[in-house]
């Protein structure tokens, strides 16, 4: 056993345990969660998604590694991007999620050249340099040990490639931040419950949104895994960030 605590929202948990109480919480929610993404973020999260597809100069004939890509919103533009000769691997820890991702894609006609594969984000089950680009978006925060996640992403890199964070961070406009506090913490939970029957688990996306490193933490975080040339950019004041960085 890991006698070493880390946080599931605002609670204390054993390392062992946190993955269980995630795994728990995306079980819960996966049916309902493209729903809730709309929502939550009155539909914007198609906006951060598309600019760190944009972002990514993804092209014809490379591979890449979508990590907790969940409902697959990320791997099917990829798909496209990437054309037959390209790969595209939709990882996600939750079974739940992956199934999800995978009805959805085969319902888009999206079947050739996308790879569905339950892992674990700190130990990445693919071979050294083998990636063009990765991406996670709103996964990273769910993970036990990050910086063990950002080391392994490192790992299966080509050199030359780039990984890229898409993630809640901190607000960088002051008087947004008491109307950001009561829209997580009373409307998310009550909109979780009436939409997905779950209050708790939305109760744990605020709290972990609120746990997650800030901007320049992730950063430096990056740039202890390996990562050169990190950069973020703030997005809809900040309540996103897309970090992204290379491998030398």
């Amino acid at each position: 056993m890991n006698d070493k605590t880390t946080h599931f929202g605002y609670e204390d948990v054993s390392w062992d345990e946190k993955q269980g109480k995630v795994a728990g919480v995306f079980h819960s929610v996966a049916q309902k969660y493209d729903v809730m993404n709309d929502l939550m973020s009155m539909g914007v999260h198609r906006l951060w998604k598309r600019f760190t597809i944009e972002l990514s100069g993804v092209r014809a004939g490379q591979k890449v590694l979508d990590i907790a890509g969940g409902t697959g919103d990320l791997a099917a533009k990829f798909s496209r991007l990437v054309g037959s000769e390209g790969q595209v691997v939709l990882a996600d820890i939750n079974e739940s999620m992956l199934k999800v991702g995978r009805d959805r894609l085969a319902d888009m006609g999206i079947v050739n050249n996308v790879l569905f594969v339950q892992a674990n984000a700190q130990q990445l089950p693919f071979p050294d340099n083998y990636f063009d680009c990765i991406t996670i978006a709103f996964g990273l925060r769910n993970v036990t040990d990050k910086d063990e996640a950002l080391r392994s992403m490192y790992r299966v890199l080509k050199p030359g490639g780039q990984a890229m964070i898409l993630e809640f961070s901190k607000p960088t406009v002051k008087p947004l931040a008491p109307i950001y506090d009561f829209y997580s913490f009373k409307l998310l939970p009550l909109m979780g419950k009436l939409i997905a029957n779950d209050a708790e688990s939305y109760q744990y996306l605020a709290e972990s949104i609120r746990m997650h490193p800030d901007q320049d933490a992730l950063k430096e975080m990056m740039q202890q895994a390996g990562f050169i040339n990190c950069e973020y950019h703030n997005l809809s004041a900040g309540i996103v960030a897309l970090h992204r960085g290379f491998k030398a």
